[in-house]
């Protein structure tokens, strides 16, 4: 529900406001700081994900493990 409320505040802004947003972020942090930001973003995006599937990995295989000890 929240997505869906960004995505729409998003489809809303026209192609001045994006150039106008993207203007002061450039203003903001420069030009040499905006792609170490992106790589941090990178960075951290990776790193949950990499933990959320370590997470289901570990859910999954202690349901293996517990259905293979009800079993015996």
């Amino acid at each position: 529900m929240e997505i869906t409320n960004t995505l729409l505040f998003i489809g809303g802004l026209g192609g001045t406001e994006i150039f106008l947003i993207l203007f002061v972020i450039l203003l903001l942090f420069g030009a040499k700081r905006i792609p170490e930001l992106a790589r941090g973003m990178g960075r951290g995006i990776r790193e949950f994900k990499d933990a959320t599937k370590e997470i289901k990995n570990d859910i999954e295989s202690s349901v293996k493990d517990d259905s293979h000890t009800t079993t015996k």
